[in-house]
Formats: C-alpha cells, structure tokens, sequence
C-alpha cells in the first residue's frame, strides 16, 4: 500500500526538510517488506486568497488533485485525534489488509485545512493541542510512517513506556 502525504506549502532547504527526508526514506526503507510504501510526499503551492476561507478552499481543491481516488484520507488537524503509534501502526496495517491502494495524509497551511476536506477523512489525527507549523508536521508525521513500519515489522525501534 502507497503511502501518499500531500501538503500545501513546499519545504525549502534546511533542516526541517532534512529530517522529513531522512524519515521519509527509512519508512520507504523499511516498510518495503511489509507492503507499506513506498513513500510520496507531493507538495502544492499557498493560495494566495484574500480571505482564510477562501485560501483554504483553493488549497483544498490542489490537494484533492494529489490524492488517490477511493484511498483512505487521514487529515492533519489540530483538532484531531492523539493516538498511540502502535493504534497508527494497527490502522495503517488494517488499511493496507484491506486492499488500500494508499493512505493519503493532507497537511494545509498555514489557514489549516477546509473543513469540507476534513469532514471527508477517515480519520483526523493531530499532534496534540499546540499548533505546529506544517514544515514540522511533515518531518513529526514522516516520523511516525516510520515508526509505524518498524511496529510491524518487529523492528526495536519502538518501545512501550
């Protein structure tokens, strides 16, 4: 099963990019083995809309032309759910025994996500409370793809508290 991440904003050189890139090949990495992957992080540009609600319709509209039609659609939201990596891990692993072609994430700018688009997600995850600036959301997301690839393949990676 692909794993797609489109998110609104293209990541310039640096450290931020750096760390999704390095998850983001590990994942691919690992996952391999287990049909999780590979990894595709597609990127569009910011509208530049006047108005928040108009910017994150645009948005909206560019990722939908990213995505794979009838795949499961996770959103990153602040509003989202917190789970345990080992729950991602399990629900990636039951998407993928289904016979998924992909998990799709969406990652908006800096407005968030339409709310259209995030009523249509199978699942709204966030990273806790705190709003997190969408750079940091791909490299924390890339991470935990990761992690959830090293759950099920057995890798020590991951350790229960």
């Amino acid at each position: 099963m692909r794993i797609v991440v489109a998110a609104v904003g293209r990541m310039k050189d640096g450290p931020e990019r750096e760390l999704a890139a390095r998850y983001a090949e590990r994942a691919a990495r690992t996952g391999r083995a287990i049909a999780l992957g590979p990894l595709d992080i597609r990127e569009t540009a910011e509208s530049r809309a006047r108005r928040p609600e108009d910017r994150r319709r645009e948005e909206a509209d560019a990722l939908e032309a990213l995505l794979v039609p009838g795949a499961p659609l996770i959103a990153l939201d602040e509003t989202g759910k917190s789970i345990p990596s080992s729950d991602f891990a399990a629900q990636l692993a039951r998407w993928r025994d289904d016979g998924a072609p992909a998990a799709q994430f969406v990652i908006g700018g800096a407005d968030g996500l339409d709310a259209d688009l995030v009523k249509r997600a199978a699942l709204v995850l966030g990273f806790g409370r705190q709003t997190w600036p969408h750079q940091l959301v791909r490299a924390l997301l890339c991470e935990q793809i990761y992690r959830a690839a090293t759950i099920l393949s057995g890798h020590p990676y991951h350790r229960e508290g």
